[in-house]
């Protein structure tokens, strides 16, 4: 049976046909999240299988994440006029057929299409259960608790991922890292029917295909440019990229404001809260992703761990994710005002970030409490402003309204790679002497490569000294991240002032 709910429904509490509709719609949400970084560790029995070239392996990662970034305005939009529930179902389908075929790829070619279907179908997916979720929790008080364990589901995910696909390839073939998608697809497409509500919009008006157009050329080309420069440098064609791209934004969001049925309405963007929220998110995404860029390679190239033994380590500060989300809503329920409580997420960000700007190259515990505090301070961030901004939004819009959120994280967490991975790169860079060799000056895994070729001392010297030079750039990055993270707690507390103490 189709709904078409409007933002005037009165709310009513969920039950537990809901909240099981809930559980399902986290399994596909788990695996696009984790689908997102489930390649770390099976990349080189890919390389062995398929013999792809440089340019195919970048691909094979990169095509996933670029497409989904690129098709959530699109696909959230899509939701809002076909129904989101066929939506999700739809991409569900396509999730499973992409991973089926991924798992059985005889060429690299082969694989690259199916990331990139996989792509398609996880932007299908991730708006579409936040707005059959706004759809489900009308409750305030109920909505607020489905959206935090959604945003420890994401933020969970992406470490998940990593870790998996090393458990999974140590014991079976790499094709096994894609196979576990199909389990949860197939319940998806059997439960989906039965608990999930139809709902989309009774008046969408005609779709705007020059518009997602023009949100795929404005996406794309920002976010390339973006997960290059940290490792390629300021090269002109990543520069190019990012002109591009916001070119083709400016003459997006002019199309919205003058179009008759634009694919992001105005009005939405004007909804109370939904702008700070927006950008809020951004510097959130900014700070989390920001940060990873350094944990991952701290734990491996400084400490010397395996990749196995450092995915390991690194869930270690996920254990409290699950726990920050359904905390920070009793929090908001209790009467505690959302503003402050975003602008207390930062903080316990901000001393994430303070915290790794005292360590040296033997600091285990102080890295992984750091990493906790983030992300920790993510979610609590995350999960309220997504639920002030889907409050806000009316439910007609909510699979558009989500779509912005989940492009703004992607945006901010590609922003963060590049602007705290370009301070940490300058830092290393100017650390090292210049009688290094120019690979070793360049970054930390290549004077890892130059080391391991220099007999006894003279390697074990180059090591001590990449070490130290990476970890004086990874504290020069946390100094301007904490200091960017204090600066939005400050923005948090002012901007979200008028929001309304507690749920609205």
């Amino acid at each position: 049976m189709t709904t078409n709910l409007t933002s005037a429904a009165a709310p009513v509490r969920a039950g537990r046909r809901e909240w099981t509709a809930l559980a399902v719609l986290m399994l596909p949400l788990l695996l696009v999240s984790m689908d997102v970084s489930v390649l770390y560790f099976a990349t080189p029995a890919i390389s062995a299988d398929l013999r792809p070239s440089g340019t195919q392996q970048l691909w094979i990662f990169d095509v996933y994440g670029f497409v989904l970034a690129g098709l959530l305005m699109t696909m959230g939009a899509l939701g809002d006029r076909v129904g989101r529930r066929r939506l999700l179902l739809t991409g569900a389908a396509a999730f499973g057929a992409a991973s089926l075929l991924a798992a059985y790829a005889n060429s690299a070619e082969t694989l690259i299409a199916a990331r990139a279907i996989l792509g398609i179908g996880g932007a299908t997916l991730m708006p579409s259960t936040m707005a059959l979720l706004r759809t489900m929790f009308t409750d305030p008080a109920q909505r607020a608790k489905a959206i935090g364990l959604w945003s420890g589901v994401m933020t969970g995910g992406v470490a998940l991922g990593s870790v998996m696909s090393g458990v999974l390839v140590e014991h079976f073939w790499w094709g096994s890292v894609f196979l576990v998608n199909l389990p949860a697809m197939a319940l998806l497409l059997v439960l989906g029917p039965v608990l999930l509500p139809e709902s989309k919009n009774p008046g969408p008006g005609r779709f705007d295909w020059p518009s997602a157009w023009l949100s795929l050329a404005a996406v794309l080309p920002v976010i390339y440019g973006l997960k290059e420069i940290p490792s390629e440098g300021w090269q002109p064609r990543y520069v190019l990229s990012l002109a591009l791209g916001l070119l083709c934004a400016a003459l997006f969001v002019r199309r919205q404001r003058a179009g008759a049925s634009p694919l992001i309405p105005p009005a939405l963007v004007r909804s109370p809260g939904f702008t700070p929220a927006l950008l809020l998110t951004v510097v959130a995404a900014f700070g989390m992703m920001g940060s990873a860029v350094f944990t991952t390679q701290y734990l491996q190239s400084v400490l010397g761990k395996s990749p196995l033994a450092a995915a390991l380590w690194s869930l270690l500060p996920s254990v409290l994710i699950g726990i920050a989300g359904p905390v920070t809503a009793q929090l908001v329920q209790r009467g505690v005002h959302r503003g402050y409580v975003v602008a207390a997420g930062f903080a316990v960000s901000a001393a994430g970030f303070a915290l790794l700007a005292g360590a040296g190259t033997d600091s285990l515990w102080r890295v992984l409490a750091a990493a906790g505090l983030l992300a920790c301070g993510a979610v609590m961030v995350m999960s309220q402003l997504t639920d002030l901004a889907m409050s806000g939004a009316p439910v007609e819009r909510a699979g558009t309204a989500s779509s912005l959120l989940e492009t703004g994280t992607e945006f901010g967490g590609a922003l963060g790679m590049a602007v705290l991975g370009s301070v940490g790169t300058a830092l290393y860079r100017h650390e090292m002497p210049a009688t290094a060799p120019a690979e070793a000056r360049e970054t930390l895994g290549g004077a890892l490569a130059d080391a391991a070729g220099l007999p006894g001392r003279a390697g074990a010297s180059l090591l001590a000294t990449a070490r130290e030079a990476f970890t004086s750039g990874m504290r020069g990055a946390a100094v301007a991240g904490a200091v960017t993270l204090v600066l939005a707690a400050a923005g948090a507390a002012v901007s979200l002032r008028r929001t309304g103490a507690g749920q609205d």
